[in-house]
């Protein structure tokens, strides 16, 4: 039985195991789950136990634990990075899953749940790949160093502590991370290039209290009102940021760049299927590819602030909430954003209302050369899993630990993905191809077999 029939063999065992690590609900952002959280951290440390990972180590931190682990028994072979996470974000809105986001369900090829996509499924296939290689051989292939953290949807606000602490542990020839998407449907796809992401959350405070709308409505400000004005001065008529220098970095995309992209195979119906809105805007003067992969953006996330219950209550309210981020691009600096988008706020607001501004965590953008050697044995593993060769993408998202490791390290960064741009993340019904999540295990498994001969 060689690497892909034994893998093939344990269908229904790996799919099996999937559903039990996604109905751990690890949500990291809320800390009503540190239990699960941590539950989810012995979870993953004893699947790499049953993958031949005799260092396997839970490190408190002091927000959610990090599982690292070691396998370095092949000397003189490369040494790799696998980076992951397995917290998720929260399921809300409740009522818009088709079944609930922790009870993970199969429908029309696809596993639903929360995590799937983003990133427990994605982590999964590493884990199982690893597990093959060892169950063949009694040994992996290369050197192997795993770093799956528990923060990553909240900023990964411990994990650049522990890096800087540990630079010689985490050393590596190449990182390795899962957590980006395919092109489309059949197209496998190595990313070079993220988007970086400030997040921010305001407050807006007018009267020290709520107050009876009719009794002073007319006469006092409405932070709810000035908050909506606010955001509706932030782009102007062709969706750039009106933030004064916001642009003024931007690196250029080359006459080559701006070619192969959009020579790709992405296809604008199968964008607006996914996306379903009425129709389409954004920055004049760019594609839609452009747009998602190339230029930097500021999005409204989130407003609340007054009543919000069942029936009516007329009140002006004494304060308004937003968060809001900033998607940012190469050369582009997150602290310098962020004192702009600040100081421009500032300026618009009136002096009827006082401002509470936060920048709740930063991320710079990425993108590396891809023409190391590693990077053609990535092609031809998915290729293996797949049966088509690999397209080099950017993509819009953001991984903080990217950028951090690429700078710390200046080594190169293999991001294959196995979820496709339409399956739901941090979104209901997220959800897995599973022939992604079946041909992600036999690409990834060939992959590290194959560094072996690097």
């Amino acid at each position: 039985m060689n690497l892909a029939e034994h893998i093939e063999s344990r269908r229904e065992q790996h799919l099996q195991e999937l559903r039990e690590f996604l109905r751990i609900p690890s949500i990291s952002a809320k800390s009503e789950h540190k239990p699960d959280i941590e539950r989810a951290a012995k979870w993953v440390a004893g699947n790499l136990r049953g993958a031949g990972f005799k260092s396997v180590e839970i490190v408190p931190t002091q927000l959610h634990p990090l599982v690292c682990a070691e396998s370095l028994e092949a000397p003189g072979k490369p040494t790799i990075l696998f980076y992951g996470h397995y917290d998720v974000q929260p399921a809300e809105p409740l009522e818009l899953w088709t079944t609930p986001a922790f009870e993970p369900t199969v429908r029309d090829g696809k596993l639903f749940g929360r995590g799937t996509a983003d990133d427990k499924g994605q982590v999964h296939i590493h884990l199982k790949a690893f597990e093959a290689l060892y169950r063949m051989s009694g040994r992996l292939p290369i050197n192997v160093k795993v770093l799956i953290e528990g923060e990553e949807e909240v900023g990964s606000v411990s994990l650049w502590d522990f890096v800087q602490k540990n630079q010689a542990k985490l050393k590596a020839d190449a990182l390795v991370v899962s957590d980006t998407s395919m092109l489309s449907r059949g197209v496998p796809s190595i990313t070079y290039g993220l988007r970086g992401l400030n997040y921010y959350q305001i407050e807006i405070t007018g009267p020290e209290r709520d107050l009876h709308s009719g009794v002073y409505g007319g006469a006092v400000p409405n932070p709810l009102t000035i908050l909506a004005e606010l955001f509706a001065n932030l782009h102007d008529k062709n969706f750039r940021v009106t933030v004064p220098g916001f642009y003024d970095d931007v690196a250029k995309l080359s006459a080559a760049e701006r070619k192969a992209l959009s020579a790709l195979p992405w296809s604008v119906k199968e964008f607006k299927k996914a996306v379903g809105a009425p129709a389409y805007c954004g920055e004049k003067g760019y594609s839609i590819v452009e747009r998602l992969w190339t230029r930097p953006t500021l999005e409204l996330n989130g407003v609340w602030g007054g009543y919000l219950g069942e029936g009516a209550k007329t009140v002006i309210p004494s304060k308004a909430w937003a968060k809001f981020s900033t998607r940012l691009v190469p050369q582009q600096e997150p602290e310098k954003i962020a004192r702009l988008v600040e100081k421009h706020l500032r300026r618009l607001l009136p002096k009827t209302v006082k401002l509470n501004f936060e920048t709740l965590s930063t991320g710079k953008p990425w993108v590396a050369p891809f023409h190391a050697p590693i990077f053609l044995k990535a092609q031809a593993a998915l290729q293996k899993g797949f049966g088509r060769k690999a397209v080099f993408i950017r993509e819009g998202g953001s991984i903080p630990f990217v950028t951090q490791m690429y700078d710390t390290f200046k080594v190169p960064c293999v991001l294959m993905g196995f979820g496709l741009p339409d399956e739901n993340a941090h979104a209901p019904d997220e959800h897995i191809a599973l022939e992604n999540y079946f041909g992600g295990i036999k690409a990834i498994a060939h992959f590290y077999e194959d560094l072996a001969t690097l």
